[in-house]
């Protein structure tokens, strides 16, 4: 086998891989092995046709896509290894030839580690942030608590007011016809919370229990289901029960229920170290992504396509991933907030390149710097994920291979990269 790299704009390279005839050719009868029990010819029984004979009938390249997806993933590999590219994304692979007789010969369009030209990245100027804590704040804080420890009690003696949850059915007609997915029974929805579209919600505040009401919305544009997209609908709502927020009493039977002080004047105290420590926090990573997106700016960088879309579809997993711990799938939430996944991807893709340019720039510093994990650290770093991932720290080790090793140095090069930076920056 030999390889051909040749490399393209935008850190892109293309690789020429050429694998000699008589490998193709083992390739091909392996391809006619694995097949040759669904074919049938004439004046043989089933699965006892010659190679020969079924390629005079079918034609002599029956055999070829089978034995070139034999061929290329091994091949591939070797090829990438040889180049010595860092490759950063999934290749596009092409058949340049494939002939009795003939090399087999293929292409893979490769995306590779942008190169990083590094400019100011010591003494970034930054924008000091305020890390004062108000009592407002407090209070504020104090307040989200007494909501999230509220209890919901049924109200029949008043209409439905914003904030109250209302238990309903619904029936959902567009151009006079019900629609998949737009009906429910005894579903529970709070008043001005958004999470229908349109003004469903406002049309629904007034009411009164066991009320028949018609709301009138319209889908947005970019509606998930493209049928319905910008059009008029009616819902037939029927009203069973309004609820409200109940909220505790402010007192210090409250602060003992809620946390390990014994006092609400004590609770408060607690709160406003805890705000502190959360503002200091907060403060800190504003000024690191301040710090890092100016490094951004001040570097020079290509990055492919290619790169872009694997992050991002990475990031979306990861999204996907979280929404279904929180009992969600995605295309639930898609439903729920009229997005598509058009939308969604279009609202990822520029986050997916930040993490790329952060990563690259950081990598860059800590190069330029000099700046690598020591023995001590990386040790540290694998008890660490033995412990997380509950695997004797031996057994943790035995099943990472280089390339894992190698992303454990560079995520800790990569910390120590923001550490130094950060101490470089100057607040103004």
């Amino acid at each position: 086998m030999s390889v051909q790299v040749e490399k393209l704009e935008k850190s892109m390279a293309k690789l020429t891989i050429e694998v000699d005839a008589a490998e193709f050719d083992s390739a091909v009868n392996k391809a006619y092995q694995k097949n040759r029990s669904k074919i049938s010819l004439p004046g043989f029984r089933k699965g006892k046709a010659p190679r020969a004979m079924i390629e005079k009938m079918y034609g002599a390249g029956i055999f070829y896509e089978d034995a070139a997806n034999m061929i290329i993933p091994d091949a591939y590999e070797s090829a990438a290894k040889e180049s010595e590219l860092v490759i950063v994304a999934q290749p596009e692979i092409t058949v340049e030839q494939a002939e009795k007789g003939k090399p087999f010969i293929f292409t893979a369009m490769v995306a590779v580690k942008p190169e990083v030209t590094l400019g100011e990245y010591k003494g970034i100027e930054v924008e000091k942030q305020s890390v004062e804590v108000t009592q407002e704040d407090v209070d504020e804080a104090i307040e989200h608590v007494r909501e999230s420890n509220s209890r919901m009690i049924t109200v029949d003696d008043r209409a439905t007011q914003d904030g109250d949850t209302v238990i309903i059915d619904f029936d959902g007609y567009c151009d006079g016809e019900p629609f998949e997915g737009g009906k429910a029974e005894d579903y529970s929805l709070v008043l001005g919370s958004h999470s229908f579209i349109d003004t469903f919600e406002e049309q629904l505040v007034g009411k009164n229990i066991d009320d028949e009401v018609e709301v009138n919305v319209t889908f947005p544009d970019q509606y998930q289901a493209e049928e319905l997209r910008g059009k008029a609908a009616m819902f037939k709502v029927k009203i069973h029960e309004i609820k409200q927020k109940e909220l505790p009493e402010l007192d210090d039977d409250f602060a003992q229920d809620v946390s390990d002080c014994d006092t609400l004047e004590e609770y408060k105290e607690d709160m406003k170290k805890s705000l502190q420590e959360n503002k200091e926090e907060a403060a800190k990573r504003a000024k690191e992504e301040d710090v890092v997106n100016k490094i951004i700016d001040n570097a020079s960088m290509d990055i492919p396509d290619q790169m872009v879309v694997t992050q991002t579809n990475q990031m979306i997993r990861e999204f996907a991933q979280n929404l279904q711990y929180q009992g969600l799938s995605v295309e639930q939430y898609m439903q729920f907030t009229g997005m598509t996944q058009q939308s969604l991807i279009e609202e990822i893709q520029p986050q997916a390149l930040k993490r790329i340019q952060s990563r690259l720039v950081l990598e860059a510093v800590a190069e330029a710097e000099g700046i690598d994990a020591t023995e001590e650290e990386v040790e540290k770093e694998l008890e660490n994920m033995a412990a997380m991932y509950q695997l004797e720290l031996d057994k943790l080790k035995e099943r990472m291979g280089e390339g894992e090793m190698k992303q454990v140095h560079m995520d800790i090069a990569v910390q120590k990269a923001v550490d130094f930076v950060m101490e470089a920056a100057v607040e103004k």
